[in-house]
């Protein structure tokens, strides 16, 4: 379901407006709700949302946390930036990005230390051997501007493409995604787990490029690439410190528990219909794949460095520009974390 600017800011308002009305008459004043949108909330990558919340950890920090699925980060990124939205779950590569437009925004909490994205390519198409195939193909990505449209952009350019050798087409993931593919609106594509997991199941598609270790990742992009994380606009953050902790503090202990847990204790911890009827699958992908996740939520010291490099190899926004790598994460609230 896609929800409009307005919806958020009539719902804050009238968060803030119970809130003072309960203390108006003598009560405990109700914690002002905190909006965040996760790119996808059923995916692996971006586990540690939902988790924090069937875990119970956010109302342990006494937080008001509203968790809204978007598919399409940038989507995410523009309600952030428009005030309706207080944090997105995405791609740490969106701070850098939005600095090159003069955009302050950083990541909190750094979720994972791999993106845990694969490109796939459709078993109708063997003649895709690598990335420089990828000539007139149409590639499948979650959204025009969207960190896999990043990373597809950057592996055509580093095996000597130009962006316009090959077309980006948002597909979303999951269901929307595996019917593109089916359809062959889409020759390739990138996406997350379970969605790898049920195409590699049937058949329909091979892995080309996998992206779910830190080994595969330093292979196909250079180095360390932090992916997944909880980022906020800086000023918002500098404001709300307090709220700001007890995110941190609910997000490091959940990442402690992917990180002292199995796949299968995990698992057991999410929503039914996130196995999309196929929890053995689930397990089995969130057991190869949990290693991605950070144990702590600090920044891997060379990542972002590498992120850098890979969005300056194709976008034109970030080549030539000056980019404070400092001021795109913080190390502050984790590091407080008890």
């Amino acid at each position: 379901m896609r929800f409009t600017r307005s919806f958020y800011r009539t719902n804050i308002a009238l968060a803030l407006a119970a809130g003072a009305a309960i203390s108006s008459v003598g009560y405990a004043h109700a914690a002002e709700k905190i909006t965040i949108i996760v790119g996808g909330y059923e995916k692996q990558i971006y586990l540690p949302a939902k988790l924090a919340e069937q875990l119970g950890y956010f109302k342990d920090e006494g937080l008001d946390v509203d968790l809204v699925n978007e598919a399409a980060g940038v989507d995410a990124e523009n309600e952030m930036l428009a005030g309706a939205v207080q944090g997105v779950v995405g791609f740490y590569d969106h701070c850098i990005d939005l600095q090159s437009k003069g955009k302050f925004v950083e990541s909190i909490v750094q979720f994972s230390q791999a993106p845990g994205e694969v490109e796939l390519v459709s078993a109708k198409h063997p003649e895709i051997k690598s990335p420089a195939d990828f000539k007139g193909k149409n590639l499948g990505v979650t959204g025009l501007g969207s960190s896999t449209n990043f990373l597809t952009q950057y592996l055509g350019v580093k095996n000597g493409l130009a962006l316009g050798d090959f077309t980006s087409i948002p597909v979303g993931a999951g269901g929307t995604f595996i019917a593109a593919m089916q359809q062959d609106k889409i020759q390739a594509g990138m996406t997350t787990e379970p969605t790898i997991t049920r195409l590699l199941k049937t058949g329909e598609a091979k892995i080309l490029v996998d992206m779910r270790s830190k080994e595969n990742t330093r292979a196909a992009l250079g180095g360390t690439y932090p992916a997944a994380s909880l980022y906020m606009e800086t000023s918002w953050a500098e404001a709300h410190k307090d709220d700001v902790q007890k995110l941190a503090n609910a997000f490091v202990k959940t990442l402690k528990f992917i990180n002292t847990h199995s796949a299968a204790e995990i698992a057991d911890k999410m929503p039914k219909d996130f196995y999309v009827g196929d929890k053995e699958g689930y397990v089995k992908a969130l057991d190869a794949g949990k290693a991605m996740f950070t144990p702590d939520g600090i920044m891997p010291e060379d990542g972002p460095k590498t992120v850098l490099a890979v969005l300056s190899t194709f976008s034109k926004n970030v080549q030539g520009k000056q980019i404070d790598l400092s001021k795109t994460y913080t190390t502050e609230f984790v590091k407080n974390v008890k």
